[in-house]
């Protein structure tokens, strides 16, 4: 048989060729530590779970989450406290997409670029909160601090469907002078320790 003057077997091997060719482009592989948010023409679909998914080619597209716990390094930047120090902080941000469809599809579509915003944010809310602290207690209650800083920015990132999981302030750094009368005042301590176990 013809179709056009050319035999049927003539059509067929290009359209299995083409049939076969749009289901292995379509394949995708989604990963136990991943949610995928699937789009159709620019509209929002599904979200994805993880194994083996498949999509129409052009028409359809991917956006894979992780959601594992990750570790987001904010700059030092200078802090002034509530006693007028300005203090330099360093801080360490761990945080995750929760595991919910509609964390993961916020995740896309709430925020551009979650990550620049954590960062961004934590600056913004360790100003606030430091900056209502003396020196002496930010440095001695940094555990508590730590716990203040993360709940706050939990709060803040929810809209966004990400958990912030723990902050930890690595470092905090008093001015040159301050710094060096902190030194001389343990110094001083230190000798005195020593002098009277040297009396004992």
């Amino acid at each position: 048989m013809e179709l056009f003057g050319i035999p049927i077997i003539g059509w067929l091997i290009p359209i299995i060729f083409f049939l076969f060719l749009m289901f292995f482009t379509g394949i995708r592989i989604v990963r136990p530590l991943e949610k995928a948010v699937i789009e159709r023409l620019g509209k929002f679909k599904r979200v994805a779970d993880q194994g083996f998914k498949w999509i129409i080619p052009i028409i359809d597209r991917m956006y894979r989450v992780n959601l594992t716990e990750r570790m987001m390094d904010v700059l030092p930047q200078e802090v002034i406290t509530e006693d007028n120090l300005n203090a330099k902080v360093d801080l360490v941000v761990y945080y995750k997409v929760k595991r919910d469809d509609e964390s993961v599809k916020k995740s896309i579509y709430n925020v551009d670029r979650f990550e620049t915003q954590i960062v961004s944010l934590a600056q913004t809310t360790a100003r606030n909160v430091i900056g209502t602290m003396n020196f002496k207690k930010v440095n001695s209650e940094r555990n508590q601090l730590n716990f203040e800083l993360a709940k706050v920015l939990d709060k803040e990132s929810d809209a966004w469907g990400v958990q912030i999981v723990r902050v930890e302030m690595k470092e905090i750094t008093p001015p040159a002078d301050v710094q060096e009368t902190m030194n001389k005042v343990l110094k001083a301590e230190n000798e005195k320790i020593a002098a009277n176990d040297f009396a004992t």
